[in-house]
């Protein structure tokens, strides 16, 4: 791309940045983590998500894969449909020095340095894969918020069959359980789980496909009324779901009487310590997701 170019689009992404850049850490987006503490063990670039000049969520982004290893972000009730947004990029992956609010893509032919930095939307296109939100829209009130969601650097492909199926049940259970029991602040994250040998990958090693898909929810101040079926549910807890039908059942066991579309894209709830372990062998190192485990202690 020539420096005229390059000058164009900075000029069309607001200009060059003065304040804090939003790809180089998390300081800016600390309130997103439960007690300002980002999850340990993963390796990435962070993202402080930045729609309409405010921060709305936090991602680690795997540059060589093109896609998150997990999204960080305050669950809030829900309001309204799921909204037809258009899909974003982070400019400052491509120019460090660009405005940090995430933009849309522009009609016509993309900036091959946008191509090169992360996943873009043809990508996608005539796959097999849908974009599979790891912070969904379904979790937050205000339309910004909804609308932030929809940027691919907060997008894994998912099959459809997990993406309009069981993943997409448990990501209701959770909004429902927390709107019924969390009476303070529910902090989330929801990341990936790579195939422990061969990477898969969408267009010839443009976007890495997971091979799992998990969550975990930390909600320290709750109604102590719980019923019985949900005494395990507080202060966390957590879930891993299926993204491969063909994937070994030790993980995530198959329903063999779900229905043929959502076979083999089942997920398995679990408590945060069981997630944590199996987090550690396929990444082999500690994994945690909340300080002090979502304690609630000092």
């Amino acid at each position: 791309m020539s420096h005229f170019y390059a000058v164009a689009f900075l000029a069309f992404t607001a200009g060059w940045c003065l304040c804090t850049a939003d790809v180089v850490d998390f300081t800016s987006c600390l309130q997103f983590f439960y007690r300002n503490w980002p999850p340990k063990g993963l390796a990435g670039t962070p993202i402080c998500q930045r729609y309409c000049n405010q921060y709305r969520f936090a991602t680690l982004y795997s540059r060589p894969r093109r896609s998150p290893w997990f999204s960080a972000y305050v669950y809030a009730v829900p309001g309204g449909k799921r909204p037809t947004a258009s899909w974003k990029f982070e400019p400052q992956l491509t120019y460090p020095g660009a405005d940090g609010n995430m933009i849309p893509f522009p009609p016509g032919p993309l900036d091959q340095n946008v191509v090169e930095s992360q996943g873009v939307e043809p990508d996608y296109i005539n796959s097999t894969f849908s974009r599979g939100h790891l912070n969904p829209s379904l979790h937050h009130h205000t339309r910004e918020d909804r609308y932030s969601t929809f940027t691919l650097t907060n997008v894994v492909p998912q099959k459809v069959g997990s993406n309009d199926g069981p993943w997409e049940i448990l990501e209701q259970i959770v909004s429902k359980t927390l709107e019924a029991y969390c009476l303070g602040e529910a902090y989330i994250v929801t990341g990936i789980i790579p195939y422990q040998e061969d990477d898969h990958w969408l267009k010839n090693h443009r976007v890495a496909v997971p091979e799992y898909l998990w969550s975990a929810y930390c909600c320290p101040k709750y109604n102590n009324s719980l019923p019985e079926q949900l005494k395990d549910a507080f202060p966390t807890y957590a879930a891993i779901g299926r993204n491969d039908r063909n994937s070994t059942e030790e993980i995530v066991p198959v329903n063999q009487t779900a229905k043929k579309q959502f076979r083999g894209y089942d997920v398995r709830q679990m408590p945060l310590a069981t997630l944590e372990m199996y987090l550690k062998d396929r990444f082999n190192t500690v994994v945690s997701v909340f300080y002090e485990q979502c304690s609630g202690l000092d």
